[in-house]
Order: C-alpha cells, then structure tokens, then sequence
C-alpha cells in the first residue's frame, strides 16, 4: 500500500473550511489486466472529477486538489497484485490503497470523505462450495449466480478406493454393517481433510448436501462444521448436476443472510482458538499492532474517542482524560488501520454483534 498524508485523516474530516474531497474507488488488477487498458479508466475517471469539480468550486478550491489527484493517479504502482485501488484526495490529504477486496468503481466529490464508502462498494460475489455425499462417493461443486463447476479434491472421491485399506482387525469383523459404518467414516475423514485444504484456498460459503445418516456420520467426524452454512437432506445419488444446482437456488436467495452467518461462524471459530479482539479498546490495540485479518463491525456504529499517550490506547470521548487527543470516529481509523495492514472488513446489521459489544477484530493465525 502507498499512502502519502500530509496531514492527519482526523484534522481534514471535522475541518469543514478543507473543500472538496475525492473519493475514487476502482477494479484495478494489473495481474490480469492490460495497463493501457487500466490507464484508460482511471483517465475517464480523472476527466470527470476534474469537469464536476470545476463545474461546482472556485479555481482556488479545485486547483489543490486536482493537482493532488493528478500526483496520485501518476504515481500508481503497477507491480502490485491487488484486486481494487482507493484514492483520497482532499486539499490536505493523498492516499493510495491497493486492496485485496473486490469494489465497484465508484466516485464521490464532497465536502468531506468516510473510509466506510469503501467497504460499502465491495461487490458481493456470490460464491459458494457445495459438498454432496452419499454412500458411494463425495461430490464438490463451486458455484455462483452463472457457473456451476465440479472441484477435484487430493483425495480419492470414491469409497471403493478405501476397501482394500482399512485394518485387518476391521476387515475381518463378523458385524458387515459395522464393517460398512467405519468404512463410511474413513471415507468421510479423508474427504474432510481434502475439503479443510480446498477452504484454505476458497473461503465461501458451505453447504453440505446428502441423507440424514450420511450427514450424521459427517458431522461426527469433520473438522469444518463451524464452516458450514447449512445441510440440505436428502437422497441425491441419483441426481445430476443441473439437479443440484436448482436445488440450491432457495437456499441462495438471501445472500446477505448467508454472509452475515459466515461471518459469525468465523468469529466463532476464532474466539474457539483465542484470535479474536472484542470491543473498541481491544480491537484498537489489534489493528495498531497489525495483527487484523478481519474486521467486523456493526453498521451505522460510532465510537468517538480520546488518543492517550500511548498510540495502542483510547479512551471512549465521554470519559475525561488529560492531555489526550480527540479522534472524531475510532470505527473510521480502526477499518483504516487493518485495510493498511493487509485486512479485510465486512459490515453487519445492528444487533448482530450485540454480545460483541458491537466490533470484533479476527488476528492472523500462525503459518
């Protein structure tokens, strides 16, 4: 990330006098575009900021910032191998994001400029990975709103691959349907540990689809139940792909519902392994020492606060602390502080966080 601030974000918010602000929002992957391709669009961009913000400002007002816009956008690193980049432009403030998160190309021209905008302009991907299991054999499919495509694990998908591979102890056992029930779940253990490595690679949404005893056998022995979204029951060994996919659409109708509760399987599933921050004052201290991986938070959520002597403490602007400085909205510069440290951010509906006192942060696990 690049940023070049010759003046704290803080100052140039609560100072009404500083006009205009530029917010520009852009897909910019130079790994999988053409730069004359990506010049181009941040040239049309350009052109029409600069037209609107001469159309309605003096050339006193326009002339710094448009000058400030024409530096950022000549400074652009083409080496990086982000998704999106966000540039801020006010009379006292330039700043270069290059992001890991997919935005909708978007311009704002105001009196003052919110690092929320960003995150609101995240395109929602409607990715998911469904698990079909049966008795026979493991399915796994990577879909979203046009494509319905099947996904190889490193393991094999057919339980005829394990017969000759349990124990002879198992094997000779007199009991078939006992016999039949430990294949099942090594069967099930492998595909799991084949699944674990695919999630690593593809964080989405899971659903898992198969017979009630099949899916019991599942839930007895994955690793990834706090990833799961939801299980569709039913006998699907006859089923074809397209059969698959109809059956899904239900249960993808509310995709904010379904995002909302992958989030919280996450924070659930960091909370289990000690790696999540909870509240303000331990989220700030997380994110100043760059430890956010994601960053949740409640919409429409304010917390305005005192800076100590100390950059990992704050205090709530309600309580009194001497010498301190006042920071207009510590939500604003905590998403700030993890979009620069590599993080992600998502935004969920007031009250989800309730006993989250309103803000999470989940840390990087160890490698």
């Amino acid at each position: 990330m690049e940023m070049n601030v010759t003046e704290s974000y803080d100052d140039v918010l609560t100072a009404t006098k500083y006009l205009p602000c530029i917010s520009l929002l852009m897909p910019f992957n130079p790994k999988m575009s053409l730069k004359k391709e990506i010049d181009y669009k941040l040239k049309v961009a350009a052109d029409q900021i600069e037209k609107e913000i001469k159309k309605n400002y003096t050339s006193e007002k326009a002339l710094p910032v448009l000058q400030k816009l024409h530096h950022a956008l000549n400074n652009i690193n083409y080496n990086t191998h982000k998704q999106s980049v966000a540039i801020f432009i006010s009379p006292l403030v330039e700043k270069t994001y290059y992001l890991d998160i997919a935005v909708e190309e978007k311009i704002i021209i105001d009196d003052s400029f919110e690092i929320r905008d960003l995150i609101y302009s995240k395109k929602e991907i409607h990715k998911y990975l469904l698990v079909v299991l049966s008795s026979n054999w493991t399915k796994i499919f990577l879909g979203n709103t046009k494509h319905f495509v099947r996904v190889t694990l490193n393991v094999p998908d057919n339980i005829e691959a394990y017969k000759n591979d349990i124990g002879e102890k198992i094997a000779n056992f007199s009991d078939e349907n006992k016999r039949k029930e430990i294949l099942m779940d090594k069967f099930l253990q492998h595909t799991d540990n084949g699944l674990s490595l695919l999630l690593k690679s593809y964080n989405l949404p899971l659903f898992v689809m198969g017979a009630p005893k099949i899916l019991g056998h599942f839930k007895s022995i994955s690793h990834n139940l706090k990833k799961v979204i939801d299980y569709i029951p039913g006998n699907y060994e006859e089923n074809t792909e397209s059969t698959f996919q109809k059956i899904m659409q239900p249960y993808l109708s509310d995709w904010k519902k379904i995002l909302q509760k992958k989030t919280l399987n996450q924070i659930d599933e960091a909370m289990g392994n000690k790696k999540l921050a909870i509240g303000m004052n331990a989220v700030w201290k997380a994110a100043e020492q760059k430890r956010g991986k994601l960053l949740v938070v409640e919409k429409n959520y304010l917390y305005p606060a005192k800076q100590s002597d100390s950059p990992e403490i704050i205090f709530k602007k309600d309580d009194f602390i001497e010498n301190a400085f006042f920071i207009k909205d510590a939500v604003d510069d905590v998403i700030e502080k993890v979009l620069a440290s590599g993080g992600d951010v998502e935004f969920v509906d007031e009250g989800i966080l309730e006993q989250y006192q309103k803000i999470v942060l989940i840390q990087y696990y160890p490698m």
